[in-house]
């Protein structure tokens, strides 16, 4: 166990105020007193862990009040510990942190998957305050994960997913290398368990031969590098296992076939980007490039600030190699990221290029806020984190980097959420291209803009960026929600003339706040919306407005009146010597007034009625179908499903909708689906018969934007 002197020590290096030591290790007694006698799923005592986390945020040199908040991380969480009282002992700083580190409440209703979202979504908005509180949680993460063994097996799988998924990305976005590989080594170990170790078996069964191999490279490169006066130091490390991992996965090769398990890494004395340039001239002058390898990170460096030149030659004996070339300055960068240079002055950080780092981790995560579906929140938190870029140009010349796979759309948006939305083309190195084109790395890109267009719900399926998506899907709901309180409200405005009622009487009534209640709505525009959306029916809302029959008024009707009430209902249905039969009609047909139709006796359940043509009919006991006609003198209505097929633009559905309820028809559902540049209009009508529902398709045809319109059976 790491004992508290050893953190001290390290400290004592970087930290040289006496008090910064002497709080750190209070917070040390108060961790120790507050979790005495819990113990972790290894056995040992619970101490163990923030002392650990402690020991990890020193080796990092961060800042006392970061220190101290992970040896305090857990005390809110698993102790009677309050924020009040951190703070009174340890000051706001240190509160705030460890507030911030604190989850939500592990007996918050919701599934795990909410939780989970609710808990990355926590710690985003307190890391937009505090970047610290990211470190200490990808800390706390790392100690964690080289103690997973001990956790149940569903949550050792379910534990390693969320830290190849978020939390090794997050640690890239931030620059810290070897927290980004630990993590995702300790992830793969338990995600792919036989992969992994088959890699560390073939990886360990060739460390001989490839330390003598990478000796040999080193002395060649150093000796070369000293002869044109260049001083540096030569590295040569095994790739890391997930590393090998993914590119086997990636290029469908095997073990054999990878040839960078090697890489060496040139660290310049010089602090001149010119030195790197020199060094890698000298390498392509000793060894053959290989074409399609190279990459100048330092003209265009990574999203996460990484700066480097790599590069793959043809080395000693044929084998393939990588090189990476860097300044000193790059190399503690890439290595540690935003923790290489931490300083605080007055608890803000004052580097410019860390603050820079934070704003675009902060842009990335901070959009994720408006998205409210949990499933959907995890899904582009995922997309923001990915690593991989490419770097494009404005027609001005400036560069701008975007997640692999991104579009002109996904440029458009980037510039301004109005160019986005009026986007109608692109021109790719002045050449017109698709708007599902995938940007490539130095390509220039100028976006063609139209004033009054909008974005379709198609651009969703090759956008990648979390602005694009989140912009589109927010326009795309506003307007769903505007056609769908409008056709809502006209809705049931029909359904309450139908029953002789005025809808704007009753918003304000009893009856309707039990409505919202019933349904879980918190205001009238959301009833409305449903109705809209197809999710409620107009009916459900006026039943609560119509008056039922008491006990005692039944008692009053006449004799003849009550047993005629009695029997059981035919639903416009003549039945041939058979009486007091329950009558429904089957829903794999629909059928209405007009269609041939025939009975199918059903045991306890009535007669159902088929369409003659109902493939379900054909498959049932032809014994137990009988003969069933419409009872003309009865006039009811029916549901029926049409499909209109439309040119999409504003207001399609009203369109449609007005047309019908013209005739006096009500629909009872509506719902709209469009992909490119197509609405798909869904209704259910309560019609008469075939003859009306013939009108109604003479009189949707007559409009412009209809190219086809069709009845649906589910048959």
């Amino acid at each position: 166990m790491l004992r508290i002197n050893d953190i001290l020590d390290k400290a004592q290096a970087y930290l040289y105020e006496d008090a910064e030591l002497e709080m750190i290790q209070k917070a040390y007694i108060y961790s120790a007193t507050v979790h005495q006698g819990q113990v972790r799923l290894s056995g040992e005592p619970y101490l163990t862990h923030p002392m650990e986390v402690a020991g990890i945020l020193v080796d990092m040199k961060m800042d006392a009040a970061t220190i101290i908040s992970g040896l305090l991380h857990d005390t809110i969480e698993d102790t009677l510990t309050t924020q009040e009282q951190i703070e009174r002992e340890f000051g706001q700083d240190v509160a705030f942190l460890v507030s911030g580190l604190t989850k939500l409440s592990r007996i918050s209703c919701g599934s795990q998957e909410e939780r989970q979202a609710e808990n990355f979504r926590k710690m985003i908005l307190a890391m937009s305050s505090d970047i610290r509180i990211l470190i200490v949680r990808l800390a706390d993460r790392i100690h964690n994960m080289r103690t997973l063994q001990y956790q149940k097996p569903d949550r050792k799988n379910f534990i390693a997913r969320e830290t190849m998924d978020v939390y090794a990305p997050l640690a890239n976005r931030l620059g810290i290398n070897w927290m980004k590989t630990e993590l995702e080594d300790l992830a793969f170990r338990y995600i792919s368990p036989d992969a992994f170790h088959e890699i560390q078996s073939r990886v360990a069964k060739s460390q001989e031969s490839r330390n003598r191999y990478t000796e040999e490279v080193k002395k060649i490169i150093f000796d070369e590098l000293s002869k044109a006066s260049l001083q540096c130091e030569v590295e040569g490390r095994a790739k890391h296992l997930y590393g090998i991992y993914k590119k086997m996965h990636e290029q469908h090769i095997n073990f054999d076939e990878v040839y960078d398990v090697i890489a060496f890494r040139l660290v310049m004395d010089s602090d001149l980007d010119r030195s790197c340039y020199e060094a890698l001239s000298i390498v392509h002058a000793l060894w053959k490039p290989i074409p399609g390898r190279f990459k100048d990170y330092i003209a265009m460096p990574k999203a996460n600030n990484y700066q480097s030149l790599h590069t793959a030659v043809i080395g000693p004996y044929g084998e393939r190699v990588e090189i990476q070339i860097r300044t000193r300055a790059m190399h503690e960068w890439a290595e540690k990221g935003i923790a290489a240079h931490w300083r605080y002055k007055e608890g803000k950080a004052f580097h410019d290029g860390e603050d820079n780092q934070i704003k675009k981790l902060r842009e990335a995560l901070e959009i994720q806020q408006e998205i409210k579906n949990p499933k959907e929140f995890m899904s582009n938190l995922k997309m923001a984190l990915f690593p991989e870029e490419v770097y494009v140009f404005t027609p001005h010349g400036d560069v701008k980097s975007f997640p692999k796979g991104a579009t002109p759309i996904d440029f458009a948006y980037s510039i301004h959420t109005d160019v986005g939305h009026q986007c109608i083309g692109a021109k790719v190195n002045r050449n017109i291209v698709p708007l599902r084109y995938q940007l490539q790395n130095g390509d220039q890109i100028e976006i063609i803009t139209q004033s009054g267009h909008h974005p379709s719900k198609d651009w969703l399926k090759y956008v990648v960026t979390s602005r694009a998506i989140s912009k589109i899907r927010n326009w795309i709901n506003l307007m769903e929600k505007t056609s769908s309180l409008n056709l809502g409200k006209d809705l049931l405005e029909k359904e309450f003339r139908r029953n002789h009622l005025k809808f704007a009487g009753v918003i304000k009534s009893e009856e309707m706040k039990k409505i919202l209640a019933d349904y879980s709505l918190q205001t009238l525009d959301d009833l409305i919306s449903q109705v809209g959306y197809g999710r409620i029916s107009p009916r459900q809302v006026v039943h609560y407005f119509l008056v039922q029959e008491t006990p005692k008024e039944a008692e009053k009707l006449p004799e003849k009146t009550r047993k005629k009430d009695s029997g059981v209902p035919s639903m416009g249905i003549s039945l041939t010597g058979i009486d007091d039969v329950m009558v429904k009609f089957a829903k794999c047909c629909n059928p209405i007034p007009g269609d041939d139709i025939s009975g199918y006796i059903s045991r306890g359940r009535g007669i159902t009625v088929h369409t003659q043509n109902c493939p379900h009919l054909k498959r049932l006991d032809l014994e137990r179908i009988v003969d069933v006609t419409w009872d003309v003198r009865q006039k009811h209505s029916y549901p029926v499903h049409i499909k209109v097929v439309c040119n999409d633009r504003k207001g399609v559905v009203t369109e449609v909708s007005s047309v019908i309820t013209a005739m006096d028809v009500n629909i009872s559902f509506a719902h709209v689906e469009t992909t490119d540049m197509i609405a798909n209009c869904n209704f259910v009508l309560d019609v008469y018969d075939t003859q009306q529902l013939n009108a109604i398709f003479s009189a949707i045809r007559q409009l412009k934007i209809v190219r086809s319109i069709e009845r649906i059976r589910k048959a």
